[in-house]
């Protein structure tokens, strides 16, 4: 299956209209790697990926549960993927 997956990735719009990455390149990769059992080559592949899996995890339990301080914790975790992601593509536009 994930050979499959693999063989049938999404282009990215971006990167085929401008010749440059975007933000999100690099994802759909790092999930097949995270499936695999590969968390460093994951990580490599786009290193925002498994702390935006664990807040979406996070949000999910906070929409059944409300935590008391979860919307504050949301936004910890938004601001930190954020940065995250914005590192990676300043990173990938240097080497690019």
């Amino acid at each position: 299956m994930l050979d499959w997956l693999e063989r049938h990735m999404l282009p990215c719009p971006v990167k085929e209209t401008t010749g440059l990455p975007c933000p999100g390149c690099g994802m759909q990769r790092s999930i097949i790697e995270l499936l695999r059992g590969h968390v460093v080559e994951s990580i490599l592949n786009y290193p925002a990926l498994i702390p935006l899996v664990f807040m979406i995890i996070y949000l999910l339990l906070h929409l059944k549960f409300d935590f008391r301080n979860g919307a504050k914790i949301l936004k910890y975790f938004f601001i930190f993927n954020a940065i995250i992601i914005s590192l990676n593509y300043v990173y990938i536009l240097i080497n690019h």
